[in-house]
């Protein structure tokens, strides 16, 4: 799973644990084959094998674009050779390309007003960010919705634009677009800066400073973290530009408006900016794996199970994070659905929607490789792809977590679908029992789990999803991540229960209904 560390252009990017009603007549009864018959094929002793290679210290952590990661991508394309299910793309290669490149740790500092702030302190960014730009432009929130604009009368082609985090409110104290004390996508710390940068740059701009006090420590630690490790950001190739953007702190982003935090009002400000950070680009080789089973009645309705491939390698003193619950308990347990799914159909009781087993790339760089699918290179339509079940990690137990260790964390099954979630839960009750933990997902969770795994590139595009997850433990992000640790019970259960639930989205009479769709789709 990626790290809340940054969102937005610099990586462009509530229901609670009480919720439990079931909806009547979800289910369709199955009616040539029991599915429990093919959910019994998946069993702690494959997963368990499977799990030992896919996560042993031979695939080197799995480090995307890395001699890991190849490993990786050889071993999955081996297994679905071996069930004879065949790769998704229509000329026979069960690889798609997802062209990448990293940015290595900007250098250099900004001048503004005669006075100098120091990159990695006052100001952040993590590409390039050269000029002496003599005008910038303030739009306050940077935000166009409905009737609402900041960019109202302005030409901000070429320009650099000032831009602030929030959203206006009314004298009364509630939110101006939502009318209510509901904040908007505008204010949520995982979004908005995506959308705001998004906008500007879609308008002409040609670079963003953006004064966010609340997020600001958080990139802080990331740029650091990188800096320390001589790392750098990996991003989609498709993404390079010459747009930069640029976090200020307080204290620089009142140097350029003093009164920032007060002011609303878009204006022309004339003030002294010299930029001069500089970064170098290498592009990376990376790929997602990706396999199908054809529908028998709906073959051009398309149901996704995805989990990341990938993990974040070797340490700078050569230990190796296997990854064996992040995601290698997701990539084994997509491997053993197939398998299910694959026997169904060998006995003619195959999918009547197709079944895509996708593997991306790129999870924990920033979501790039279901953001290469979802954004630039769907391989089947997004807009005949009915639902995304995502898998990362599945594996263990959370330690913060008391009660009956047979459960899962449900997150965004009612996010888009209240059809799925009654679906979800009742497919559950019928065949697995497990308990359906909904604490991540609560809207005001600060972890941001629902934006933090590949599941959220389909739900922008307002496709339903269902996330599942074990949540985060001790070795998370750490060499301990071992197969040794895995709880193949669970294991088992878990898996099983995406597979009965994909089942049924897949052989139900009527796709789910969307009856929640956002704007923020593309």
């Amino acid at each position: 799973m990626k790290k809340i560390l940054f969102v937005a252009s610099l990586i462009i990017a509530s229901c609670n644990s009480s919720q439990k009603t079931v909806s009547t007549n979800t289910v369709t009864p199955a009616k040539e084959s029991n599915p429990i018959t093919y959910a019994e094929t998946i069993t702690e002793d494959e997963l368990k094998e499977h799990l030992y290679i896919y996560a042993s210290d031979e695939f080197e952590g799995r480090e995307t674009g890395q001699p890991g990661q190849k490993k990786a991508i050889a071993y999955l394309k081996e297994q679905y050779e071996a069930l004879n299910i065949p790769a998704a793309q229509a000329d026979g290669d069960y690889f798609q390309k997802v062209p990448l490149e990293i940015g290595k740790v900007p250098v250099g500092d900004i001048s503004i007003n005669g006075n100098t702030y120091e990159l990695g302190k006052d100001v952040l960014t993590f590409t390039s960010a050269e000029g002496n730009p003599k005008e910038i432009i303030y739009v306050g929130y940077g935000i166009e919705e409905d009737d609402y604009s900041d960019y109202k009368g302005l030409n901000i082609t070429g320009k650099v634009l000032l831009i602030k985090s929030g959203e206006p409110m009314n004298e009364d104290g509630s939110y101006l677009l939502s009318g209510s004390e509901e904040k908007s996508a505008w204010s949520n710390m995982s979004e908005a800066m995506g959308k705001k940068t998004t906008l500007a740059f879609s308008k002409g701009a040609s670079g963003v400073l953006y004064y966010d006090s609340q997020n600001f420590p958080r990139f802080k630690r990331y740029f650091d973290y990188m800096k320390a490790n001589d790392s750098g950001r990996m991003r989609l190739a498709a993404e390079t530009s010459d747009n930069f953007i640029v976090l200020l702190n307080e204290k620089a982003a009142k140097d350029i408006k003093a009164d920032i935090n007060e002011g609303h009002t878009p204006s022309s400000l004339n003030v002294n900016i010299e930029m001069a950070v500089r970064s170098a680009n290498k592009n990376i080789d990376s790929e997602n794996v990706a396999a199908v089973i054809k529908g028998s009645e709906k073959p051009n309705e398309y149901l996704i199970i995805s989990s990341h491939l990938d993990h974040i390698g070797v340490t700078a003193d050569g230990q190796i994070n296997n990854g064996a619950d992040d995601d290698g308990s997701g990539s084994v347990a997509l491997l053993e659905i197939a398998e299910a799914f694959k026997k169904a159909t060998d006995e003619g009781n195959g999918p009547k929607r197709s079944v895509v087993f996708l593997h991306v790339t790129g999870e924990e760089k920033g979501l790039l490789g279901s953001k290469y699918y979802t954004d630039y290179a769907p391989i089947f339509p997004l807009n005949q792809t009915v639902t995304n079940l995502n898998i990362d990690m599945i594996g263990r137990i959370d330690p913060k977590r008391g009660g009956n260790r047979n459960y899962v964390y449900l997150i965004g099954s009612d996010k888009l679908s209240t059809e799925l979630h009654d679906l979800s839960e009742e497919v559950n009750s019928k065949y697995a029992n497990i308990e359906l933990d909904y604490k991540y997902n609560d809207e005001n969770d600060p972890n941001r789990f629902y934006y933090r795994s590949d599941h959220y590139n389909f739900a922008k595009n307002n496709i339903p999803i269902i996330f599942y997850f074990n949540g985060t433990h001790a070795d998370y992000h750490k060499p301990g991540d071992t197969p040794d640790k895995i709880n193949y019970d669970l294991l088992e259960n878990r898996t099983r229960l995406v597979f009965h639930t994909a089942w049924e989205v897949a052989n139900r009479a009527n796709k789910v209904i969307v009856d929640k769709a956002t704007t923020t789709s593309k």
